[in-house]
């Protein structure tokens, strides 16, 4: 069989399909002819493995209780392709299914946290990491990342480990590679942080969804950097950004440490979570087999956005600054050298440029004057907003 959705400057219209990056506009508060590049999901047909494989499902058309186990190919899909594709030997006792990472960050601040317990992030970071941690009656602190001379964020592993003798840390969500900043952390930043969160018996949770989107060398997995990693650390991946699978809702936790498994597994049958979605096994397993003919097309046709886009705005739109990302398709626009603050960039993006993108601020306050701008969709739509967000600053800054 051979791979059939490899146009992707073809435009679907994805009006009227239920899309939460699309149809939401104008209940979420934005006008209504907004052009949405928010939400970190593609504007691509995914790979024409995962419609073969579901149109098998539904010509069966029986949907009843589903589950897999090691041995009868959904996890060797899997594994398969962590070690293709990041030189990672996962082992089936290390595996848990979830129906998302963020459902698996959830399940692990029960598991590994009381109440009283604060929560260690680095901001400016995903921010349903600040949600999910307020929503289960913790608290969270936050060891910001900091900008270099170059503009490169970087941690502060000082005041990483301040936080945790302070605070009395027990759980630590880190976000490798980095969302929205674009960092692909390096062995060492992520081995000096390791060593922190060892000597003070911090369990790490790596969320890993953004793996297969690294431009210049390979993905460091946490818990690969030293063997003794593995004894605090949940790793949790998901092919729903590599694939554009979100709405099918699959994701895989993989917890070396027996004991962190176990409480794991605990707070996981607490919520009655048992079978997933067959569909999602089903799309899962037909991309980490055959997928690798249209994810290395994409990710060529994503790196060609990523470049067209900061050539753009570095050298067209005034008072704007921004750096490829090292990873991801999300880029971190720096407006801090407008002249205007994050509420008038808010007004101008959403109201005369017409552009849904996410504000930097809803990651946390380092990320004020900054916007995060998904770039997988056809390049045409791109140089529209690109345009658009060039009349806009243009106008403001030079009038």
């Amino acid at each position: 069989m051979k791979e059939r959705n490899l146009d992707f400057d073809k435009i679907i219209d994805r009006r009227n399909t239920k899309c939460l990056k699309y149809d939401f506009a104008e209940r979420r508060g934005y006008p209504e002819d907004i052009l949405p590049l928010w939400v970190a999901d593609m504007d691509f047909k995914t790979s024409s493995y995962v419609e073969d494989a579901l149109e098998e499902i539904v010509k069966h058309n029986i949907y009843g209780y589903c589950n897999t186990q090691p041995g009868d190919g959904f996890f060797e899909a899997v594994s398969g392709w962590m070690a293709r594709h990041h030189n990672w030997e996962v082992k089936g006792d290390w595996h848990i299914k979830t129906p998302g990472v963020c459902f698996a960050i959830s399940t692990a601040v029960r598991a590994f946290t009381d109440p009283s317990d604060p929560i260690l992030i680095q901001q400016p970071v995903y921010y349903p990491f600040e949600n999910i941690i307020k929503q289960n009656g913790r608290s969270f602190i936050s060891s910001d990342l900091v900008e270099d001379e170059t503009g490169k964020w970087i941690m502060d592993p000082v005041d990483f480990e301040d936080k945790i003798v302070k605070n009395g840390i027990k759980l630590f969500i880190l976000c490798n590679p980095q969302n929205p900043v674009g960092r692909s952390w390096s062995f060492q930043e992520l081995k000096t942080i390791g060593t922190i969160c060892k000597d003070h018996g911090v369990t790490v949770f790596s969320d890993e969804i953004h793996s297969d989107f690294v431009w210049s060398g390979q993905h460091t997995v946490f818990q690969e950097v030293d063997p003794s990693f593995r004894e605090f650390t949940v790793t949790a991946t998901s092919p729903s950004k590599t694939f554009n699978l979100a709405g099918l809702q699959q994701s895989n936790v993989f917890i070396p440490n027996k004991d962190l498994k176990q409480r794991f597994r605990k707070e996981l049958d607490a919520t009655g979570y048992e079978e997933p979605n067959i569909f999602g096994i089903e799309a899962a397993t037909a991309v980490y087999e055959h997928g690798d003919e249209w994810y290395d097309a994409m990710k060529a046709y994503v790196e060609v956005n990523i470049d067209v886009a900061c050539t753009f705005i570095n050298e067209k739109i005034p008072g704007a600054k921004i750096r490829k990302p090292e990873a991801t398709y999300l880029l971190w626009l720096d407006l801090n050298d407008t002249g205007l603050d994050w509420k008038q960039l808010d007004n101008l993006i959403i109201n005369k440029a017409k552009l849904w993108l996410d504000a930097g601020w809803i990651f946390g306050k380092p990320g004020r004057g900054f916007q995060r701008i998904n770039v997988a969709c056809p390049r045409s739509v791109l140089n529209e907003a690109l345009e658009r967000l060039c009349r806009v600053m243009t106008d403001e800054i030079l009038c």
